[in-house]
């Protein structure tokens, strides 16, 4: 299986931002996580982050055809990126969704995940290792009958 780990705005700032809230582990340092989560359950994460809708999207029309699933944070594009959701439908591949943190009460105000109900697996508040998290459930279920 090849994976899409996808990381929408601001989360090159991983480590830097808001340490109290995300913790103090980068981007780079989550991906290598993942890369030994990935390389442990026999299968291949390709990484790639945007603080732009338009380039998340434009990168899942070009790759979508070679990989078998997505782990996508939309983080601050989560209420409003029906393009996003658009073209991961489109692809016909499962998707996960991680929030670093408890997204849906943040700040203590409700908030609305419009990609909640199209993922296949859905993570929230498990920190950086939902990441991780993510991918061993999506290979879970997809060798599962």
């Amino acid at each position: 299986m090849r994976i899409a780990i996808l990381h929408g705005p601001n989360l090159n700032r991983l480590g830097k931002r808001n340490p109290e809230k995300y913790g103090t582990k980068s981007l780079d340092g989550i991906g290598e996580d993942v890369d030994a989560a990935a390389e442990r359950l026999g299968v291949s994460a390709v990484h790639f982050q945007s603080n732009s809708e338009g380039a998340l999207v434009d990168w899942v029309h070009e790759h979508h055809e070679t990989l078998d699933a997505f782990v996508v944070n939309p983080a601050g594009l989560t209420p409003v990126a029906y393009p996003l959701l658009d073209a991961l439908r489109d692809t016909g591949r499962p998707f996960a969704v991680v929030h670093i943190s408890q997204w849906h009460a943040l700040d203590g105000r409700e908030r609305a995940d419009i990609f909640a109900d199209s993922a296949a697996v859905y993570l929230a508040g498990a920190g950086w290792h939902g990441y991780a998290l993510a991918l061993e459930a999506l290979v879970f279920k997809a060798t599962r009958p």
